[in-house]
């Protein structure tokens, strides 16, 4: 079977799974990327130039389109635009085609060749009803998803949102949102051995001794910051004083941020790179995500896991619905609700026990149930059901 995947660019999160395919037996892969970032680009949102140091062009046959945008970019719909990709798919004769999403003109313009060829095409996005949306843009989604002829989902409130759009449940198919989880246990258990935490705490210019809570994520604001180092203030005055914020990353609201935790346990660790990252997670106890409902899904939570921790993150969160369980491996609180996070803080202060126990819950989890191999298994099912059907 000819398959081909049209996506922006290489993803980390994505190769993967994409290598696993290709090595299906059975299963001719070929990925289509619209650009491949510069090192500029691909930080434009984290507010600092880096590549990627993980290696994401190995494994798997793959060729990069012409991009004819006046301003090529993986943030504008517009910055991805590559007609040929139509010629391209005719040339391979291929017998299904994946789609990443819709965010972009090169994915659309990958289905549009698909419907023009008689070629099935499978979409996997995130898009889920915790947002708001307009009656037009529902109605849009609902036209856009009976187009395709699969859906890969990545987690419960993606697969609810379709169902509420009218897709078929028999064209809905399992591929959850996952990391590489043995790289990630791998790294942070490594820093934890050696140098071991007091070392990687002070790395950091951290107390070894305090509960500490981690986020990680580029400094915006849909991802609400600002909503933790207030959390911590307010945790702190009801008495909880051996606990301590550790951020990672960076954007355009870490000048505010650092100003607002002026007096604060609260350490900046700037961008850490993806060989880098195990050694915040081994310094931390829990993870903390307070975004709104652009979040919708947050793979650094799967990251967290993976690395033994627990997460604490808003009721707006993607993942939340499938990651959290209650009490077992993380907490939900309301989006925007600062006395509710203040509490959770207050309760776990001091409580680095309870909160490994959780963490090895959290990461047990992921490992048996957000896997590629899951993702995979998914996506053969689609191609399998796709390539039955009469065109």
């Amino acid at each position: 079977m000819r398959v081909a995947m049209v996506t922006t660019h290489p993803i980390q999160y994505q190769v993967p799974w994409l290598r696993l395919l290709g090595q299906k037996p059975g299963i001719d892969l070929h990925v289509f990327f619209a650009m491949v970032p510069d090192a500029s680009e691909q930080g434009r949102e984290f507010g600092v130039a880096f590549d990627w140091d993980v290696p994401l062009l190995g494994g798997y046959d793959h060729s990069v389109l012409q991009n004819v945008s006046k301003r090529p970019s993986l943030t504008e719909f517009a910055g991805c635009d590559t007609p040929g990709i139509g010629k391209a798919l005719r040339d391979g004769r291929f017998d299904a085609v994946i789609v990443n999403g819709w965010g972009s003109k090169t994915c659309l313009q990958a289905l549009w060749a698909c419907r023009r060829a008689g070629v099935p095409c499978i979409v996997r996005g995130e898009v889920n009803g915790l947002r708001h949306r307009v009656g037009w843009k529902r109605l849009g989604h609902r036209m856009l998803l009976s187009r395709y002829a699969a859906v890969l989902t990545i987690g419960a409130n993606n697969r609810t949102y379709c169902i509420q759009q009218g897709v078929d449940a028999a064209k809905l198919f399992n591929t959850p949102y996952c990391v590489d989880n043995q790289r990630f246990a791998a790294m942070a258990d490594a820093a934890r051995a050696d140098p071991g935490r007091e070392l990687v705490a002070q790395r950091f210019g951290m107390n070894s001794q305090a509960t500490t809570f981690l986020f990680s994520g580029k400094l915006v604001e849909k991802k609400r910051p600002g909503d933790l180092i207030e959390a911590l203030r307010l945790a702190r005055q009801q008495g909880a004083d051996g606990i301590q914020l550790l951020l990672v990353g960076d954007g355009p609201l870490r000048a505010e941020l650092e100003q607002q935790a002026r007096e604060l346990p609260v350490h900046f660790a700037g961008f850490l790179n993806q060989s880098e990252i195990g050694a915040a997670y081994a310094a931390s106890d829990c993870l903390l995500l307070p975004s709104d409902a652009g979040e919708t899904w947050g793979l650094v939570v799967n990251e967290a896991m993976a690395s033994g921790l627990p997460a604490i993150v808003s009721d707006q969160v993607g993942c939340a619905a499938n990651l959290i369980q209650p009490g077992v491996t993380g907490e939900v609180f309301p989006c925007t609700n600062v006395e509710a996070l203040a509490a959770l803080l207050v309760s776990h202060a001091g409580q680095r026990p309870a909160l490994a126990t959780m963490g090895e819950n959290a990461r047990r989890q992921v490992l048996e149930g957000y896997n590629f191999d899951r993702v995979v298994d998914g996506v053969m099912a689609a191609l399998e059901r796709v390539t039955e059907i009469p065109r």
